[in-house]
């Protein structure tokens, strides 16, 4: 089961950080932006530099997470930089999170399902387009958004993450709101997700069917790793958003097991800090992962 594929070799590396590959060319170091003038050069040039960072980090952390809007933003050169990107990452032995937060109902949620965790058939022939380990999904249309996935997912040995409670500062606008029976949005989202879940949990205890849960809201977090005890945390917000090791440490269980923590502009630009300076982008990036799990380590299992 994918989950628990995910978790050995967190146990492994001893290291629950998920490398966020979103990679804007703005992030680049200058001499990789230098001269470039199209979406095509743009392009490569991200390439480059993911397979860099990448390389750099591949023996030290688990998984990536590739956000697409960082791709689609360059056109179809870009999305080919995706493919890659998500390519080259499998291939150095790393799980794989394509971050798209795909939703939508029926037919269309079946074609996105079918992008990134399934199969399309062309002449008799099936092909994967994206192929990733985990997507993460918007279940905010309710279950019909969300089966298409579930089915694909059972098929193929893959995994997906739930829009529960974001870490963008105004997502209580919306997934704090109090329900008739007391519960909160976000909360009433959590029980779907243990529901969607209950029949692909694997020998860690943890489903398949995974929870996006900020590391910026502790106590909304804190209330959500008690309500799903099966429900493995995938985690934004740590580092550039403003989340610390100590408030998303809520987020694990007694194990130390149950989620995993996402930092992207933190490894992608720790060469522009200035405690890695004099380091190149990859060196910083690697230095910074370490850097990172130390932080998470300590806290987690303080």
């Amino acid at each position: 089961m994918i989950t628990d594929k995910l978790i050995e070799r967190i146990l492994e590396l001893k290291n629950p950080t998920v490398a966020g590959i979103d990679t804007s060319f703005d992030y680049l170091p200058d001499e990789m932006k230098r001269g470039v003038e199209t979406f095509r050069g743009a392009a490569d040039a991200v390439l480059e530099f993911n397979k860099k960072i990448i390389d750099g980090i591949c023996d030290i952390v688990p998984c990536v997470k590739v956000q697409i809007a960082y791709y689609e933003m360059y056109g179809l050169e870009g999305m080919r930089a995706f493919a890659e990107t998500v390519k080259y990452a499998s291939g150095k032995g790393m799980l794989v999170m394509t971050d798209a937060k795909r939703n939508d109902i029926g037919a269309t949620a079946e074609c996105y399902a079918k992008a990134y965790l399934g199969e399309t058939a062309v002449g008799g022939k099936s092909f994967t387009a994206f192929d990733s380990d985990f997507l993460t999904v918007n279940g905010y249309l309710g279950s019909d958004g969300i089966k298409p996935f579930l089915g694909w997912m059972q098929k193929r040995g893959k995994g997906i993450f739930v829009l529960v409670k974001t870490s963008n500062k105004s997502s209580g606008e919306l997934q704090d709101l109090k329900l008739e029976n007391g519960k909160t949005v976000y909360e009433y989202m959590g029980s779907l997700v243990e529901e969607w879940g209950k029949d692909s949990i694997g020998k860690y205890g943890y489903s398949a069917v995974g929870a996006v849960v900020g590391a910026t809201h502790p106590q909304q977090a804190q209330i959500l790793r008690r309500e799903m005890p099966h429900t493995f945390f995938l985690i934004p917000g740590y580092g550039a958003q403003g989340g610390t090791a100590d408030d998303l440490k809520v987020c694990f269980g007694k194990d130390g097991l149950g989620g995993i923590v996402n930092s992207s502009r933190g490894i992608l630009c720790a060469y522009r800090q200035e405690k890695y300076a004099g380091l190149s982008f990859y060196d910083a990036a690697r230095r910074a992962c370490i850097d990172m799990k130390n932080d998470l380590n300590r806290a987690i299992n303080a």
